[in-house]
Order: structure tokens, then sequence, then C-alpha cells
């Protein structure tokens, strides 16, 4: 896509090059930024000289995902003892319509911040109760819930010349057993429902839907819990939503389908 109204690019290096001047936007991988006309964007702030660690181990066992690092890096962690929770990461690379190339290009930031609804960076950082540090401009930094920070179908908290730095997964969710689901109205659509799920060691369960909602949900139980209250939990979610890719039923309909797939594999678990 030609942007014809960018009249500025400039690399990013030190927090201090964070500060936007009027009309200048931040972009890391560019997939989307680059595939439609930004008529109201004139500059661009590339992120990828920020020397942002992709992948770093947490003090307690979890792991902090940097915003500038690639589907493609993600889903290559190599596999450790004791993340049982790593493969819900190439589950949810995965679920991203994207080809080889994207992956290589597209980041885990810029995903969760374009904040589409089938996003699916924002399905497995909610999904493992990952908190996202954002660089505020008046060098202060806060912290959110993943699944806060996404508010709709393309919005999110960040405040103006705000930056999403990272986000930590923790390590109790590392260590727990994870399950997921997916479905489309085509076999290479866009993810129509994505549901996940998490067994933690406590036995606390957590469901995630996504998706299938304009804003991620999770669901959380002490216990593993009976099937009719799962069921009733999930269809009275009030986020489902109607589009070209499915209509809002439909979506509650598999979604609730999915989640009791997940509550009884997670179940299973628990009783082998």
């Amino acid at each position: 896509m030609d942007l014809n109204t960018i009249t500025g690019y400039r690399h990013a290096r030190a927090r201090e090059d964070l500060h936007l001047a009027p009309g200048e936007r931040l972009v890391a991988g560019g997939t989307w930024f680059f595939s439609e006309p930004q008529v109201d964007a004139s500059g661009i702030v590339d992120l990828s000289e920020m020397e942002w660690p992709a992948l770093e181990e947490l003090p307690d066992g979890g792991l902090r995902i940097g915003a500038t690092c690639t589907i493609a890096e993600l889903a290559a962690l190599p596999a450790r003892s004791g993340w049982r929770a790593q493969p819900l990461f190439g589950a949810c690379a995965n679920a991203l319509l994207a080809s080889f190339k994207i992956w290589n290009v597209a980041t885990v930031g810029g995903n969760i911040c374009r904040a589409y609804a089938a996003a699916a960076m924002v399905s497995l950082t909610a999904g493992l109760d990952g908190v996202a540090e954002i660089w505020c401009p008046d060098g202060n930094d806060r912290r959110i819930p993943a699944a806060e920070f996404v508010t709709g179908n393309g919005t999110t908290l960040l405040a103006d010349g705000e930056v999403l730095r990272a986000v930590d997964i923790p390590g109790s969710s590392m260590r727990a057993t994870t399950a997921f689901r997916k479905i489309a109205l085509a076999e290479l659509g866009r993810s129509g429902a994505v549901v996940t799920g998490r067994i933690d060691q406590d036995d606390s369960v957590v469901i995630g839907i996504t998706a299938a909602t304009t804003r991620p949900v999770v669901l959380r139980y002490p216990s593993p819990p009976w099937a009719a209250r799962l069921r009733r939990d999930v269809s009275a979610v009030d986020a489902y939503y109607t589009d070209p890719l499915g209509a809002a039923d439909w979506r509650r309909a598999v979604s609730v389908v999915l989640a009791e797939e997940i509550r009884t594999e997670l179940a299973d678990g628990v009783t082998r």
C-alpha cells in the first residue's frame, strides 16, 4: 500500500525518541499499518531498533514477552520443563490468519494494540493472565491486566503518547495445564470464536473467550465447574457480536460447545 500522506520516517532508539510529533504514528512490524491508507498519519516512528528483548524469563518462572517480539519468535520459544502452558503459544499463533511471511514481521505488541476481536495474541495473553507494562510519556510506567487492556473491537486503554513495552505472563500461569479450541465459518477464515482454558496447580480454572466477543471475557472458578454452571456463564456473556463472519447467536452457541470441550479436557487431566 502506498502511503502518500507520510512525509517523515525515523527510528526510535531510546525512550525519549517515543515522544510523537503531531501526525506521527508508532510502528513495530507494520503489517496492518502498511495494509491500508493512513490518511491521518504524516510520520512513522519505527520501534524495531529499540532492542527490546523478545523473550525473557521472569524471577517467578514466568515469561516476559517484549512488544516487538514477532509471532515467529514466540512460536519458536524452546520448550522448558515446567512450562506446561507452552502449547497454548503455538495454538494461538496458528489462530492468527497470516502467512509465514507475516509471522516473521508481525509483532505480539502490534497484534494486541490493534485489538481486533480475533487478535490471537489477545487470546493468549488474556487467557494466561498476562499483565501489560505501559510506558507513559511522563516517564512513569503503569500495568494493566491484558484482559482489561482491550476494551472493544479495535479499542484499548492506551492513552495518547503511551507505548506498550511488554506483557508479563506469571509463573503460575506458565506452570498451568491449558487447552484450546477455535472455530471459523471457513476452513482458512478468521476466527469466529476462540476459547482457551487453564487449570492452575491449586485446581482453579480459567476460561477465556475471544474472537466471539468484542472484548476478552475471562471466567474464573475455584475448582473445575459443573457443566451446567459453565454453560450458564458462557451463555450469559454480553459481548457477543454479529459481523459478516458470524452472527452473535452462532458465536454464543459455539462458545458454549467449545467451553464444554475444554472443561471436559481439563477435568479429565485432573482425574488421571
